[in-house]
C-alpha cells in the first residue's frame, strides 16, 4: 500500500506511475479524500476541546448554586459528545474510504524499469548457457510423457478437470527430486531458512501480499472463507506481519517447497495442452525481508539465487526486466526468468523475481527496529521470488534431455536424489 503522505507530496509523480502502469490518475480523488479527512479531524479536535472546557464549567456553575446554568452547561455538554461520537463514526468512514481506494493502486516502479504495455516492452538483460542442438526435431514435454506412460492428462481430468496432471514412476520420483534440489540449492549455498508453512490462510494475509482484494478470483477459497495460497509468498512474507524486527536480525531469507493453487482465470484457451498452466503445482519459494538500504542488492542476489538453479541443471535461460505494463501489482521491479524449451522452440518464463519496497510491509505493518538509533520504527522492504517453478523445471528437463528414442537423461545434479538412476524409460 502507498503511504498517504508520500502522495501528497508527491501527487504528480503517483500520476505518472500510474499511467506507465496503465491505470488511470488518481491523485487528486484521493488528495479530496485526504483533505476531508484533514478538516473533519480539525472540527473533531474543536469539538473535544469545547467538550473538555465545558467539563470544567460545570463545577464552576455548581459551585455558584445556579441551577440553570447548570443545566445549560450539561446540555452543551451533551450536544457536544454526540457530535464527537458522530464526527469519530464518520472518520472511521473516510478512513476505510481512503484505504479501500489505497487499496486498489499498484506499486509505483523504479525509475530504471522501461516503460511498456505489455509483454512487447520487456527487455533482455542477459541470456546463459546454450540451445541444444538435436539431430531430429524436438518433441513437446507432454508428447514425451504420454509416450512414455509416465504422464496421465485423461486420467486427471476425469477426477479432477482440466489442468491437472497425473505423474508417474520415475517422473513423479524426478518432480519430488527437482524441489528438493532446489531447496538444498538456497539453503545451503545461499542462506535460506528452510520453513514449512500453511497452506490456507485469512483474508488479512493475502492482503498483505496484494493478492486481497484485486485479484480474489485467480484464488481458490474453502467453505470456511480461508484460502488456497497461490504461492508460499503468502505464508512467507507474512511471518513478519504485525511485528517489529531489529535490524541486526535482518536480511531474513525464508525458502518453501509447498503445492500452489491458482484459479488461472482468464487464461482460457491459454496453454491448454500439457502441464504449462495448471491449477495445482509445487514451486520453491524465495522471499526475503530487508532494511530499505539493502533491497536492490538483495533483489540481484534473490535473482542470481533462482538462476543458479537453471544453470546447474545445465538449461539454457534468459533473465528480462519486465516493463511498467507487465509488473505484478506490489512489484517496484521484476526479473523473469525464462527457459528455453526445445520442443515448443521458444523461452517460457520459469521465475520471477520482484522488489516491492515497503509496500506489502505498510499492509501487514511489518517494521524493523534501526540499530543505535532512537527512531521510530521504520517498515521493511519485501522481495519475493520462484526459486523456481518445479513443474516448468520438469518440463524443461524433459524437453531439453530428450533422446531421438523418447528416453530422458537424468542431469548430473539431480542424480543423487534418483539414486544414480540414468535415463528415464518407459513405465
Amino acid at each position: 500500500m502507498l503511504d498517504i503522505k508520500w502522495i501528497r507530496e508527491n501527487a504528480e509523480a503517483l500520476d505518472e506511475a500510474l499511467t506507465r502502469r496503465g491505470s488511470s490518475a488518481t491523485a487528486s480523488d484521493i488528495l479530496r479524500l485526504d483533505e476531508k479527512r484533514r478538516q473533519h479531524l480539525k472540527a473533531l479536535q474543536d469539538w473535544q476541546s469545547q467538550r473538555n472546557e465545558a467539563s470544567k464549567q460545570i463545577g464552576k456553575a455548581k459551585a455558584s448554586g445556579d441551577a440553570a446554568a447548570v443545566d445549560e452547561v450539561m446540555r452543551a455538554v451533551a450536544d457536544l459528545k454526540t457530535k464527537i461520537q458522530d464526527g469519530e463514526k464518520l472518520e472511521r468512514e473516510i478512513d476505510a474510504e481512503i484505504d479501500a481506494v489505497l487499496a486498489t493502486l499498484p506499486n509505483v516502479p523504479l525509475p530504471e524499469v522501461p516503460f511498456g504495455t505489455d509483454e512487447t516492452g520487456n527487455v533482455e538483460v542477459r541470456r546463459t548457457g546454450e540451445k541444444p542442438t538435436f539431430a531430429f526435431k524436438p518433441k513437446e514435454h507432454f508428447e514425451l510423457g504420454e509416450a512414455l506412460g509416465l504422464m496421465d492428462f485423461e486420467r486427471a481430468a476425469r477426477m479432477s478437470g482440466s489442468r491437472f496432471t497425473v505423474l508417474r514412476g520415475d517422473l513423479a520420483r524426478m518432480e519430488r527430486a527437482l524441489g528438493q534440489f532446489m531447496v538444498d540449492t538456497h539453503t545451503h549455498e545461499f542462506g535460506y531458512e528452510e520453513v514449512s508453512p500453511p497452506l490456507l490462510v485469512r483474508d488479512e494475509a493475502l492482503f498483505g501480499t496484494s493478492q486481497l482484494p484485486k485479484f480474489a478470483e485467480d484464488l481458490f477459497q474453502t467453505t470456511d472463507g480461508r484460502w488456497l495460497i497461490p504461492t508460499a509468498e503468502v505464508s512467507l512474507t507474512n511471518l513478519v506481519r504485525e511485528e517489529i524486527t531489529d535490524e541486526s536480525a535482518l536480511p531474513l531469507r525464508f525458502t518453501a517447497l509447498t503445492p500452489s493453487f491458482r484459479s488461472e482465470a482468464g487464461s482460457a484457451g491459454r496453454d491448454t495442452r500439457g502441464m504449462l498452466r495448471q491449477h495445482q503445482f509445487y514451486k520453491a519459494e524465495l522471499v526475503s525481508v530487508t532494511t530499505p538500504e539493502t533491497s536492490l542488492e538483495e533483489h540481484e542476489r534473490m535473482t542470481a539465487a533462482a538462476e543458479a538453479v537453471l544453470s546447474k541443471l545445465g538449461l539454457h535461460f534468459r533473465t528480462m526486466m519486465l516493463c511498467t505494463g507487465d509488473m505484478g501489482f506490489s512489484s517496484r521491479k521484476t526479473y523473469d526468468i525464462e527457459v528455453w524449451l526445445p520442443g515448443q522452440d521458444a523461452y517460457r518464463e520459469i521465475s520471477s523475481c520482484s522488489v516491492c519496497g515497503d509496500f506489502q510491509a505498510r499492509r501487514m505493518n511489518a517494521r524493523y527496529r534501526p540499530a543505535g538509533e532512537k527512531a521510530a520504527p521504520r517498515f521493511v522492504h519485501t522481495l519475493n521470488g520462484s526459486g523456481t517453478a518445479v513443474g516448468r523445471a520438469l518440463i524443461a528437463v524433459m524437453e531439453n534431455y530428450q533422446q531421438e528414442d523418447g528416453t530422458i537423461l537424468v542431469p548430473e545434479v539431480l542424480k543423487p536424489y534418483l539414486g544414480g538412476l540414468e535415463r528415464i524409460g518407459a513405465r
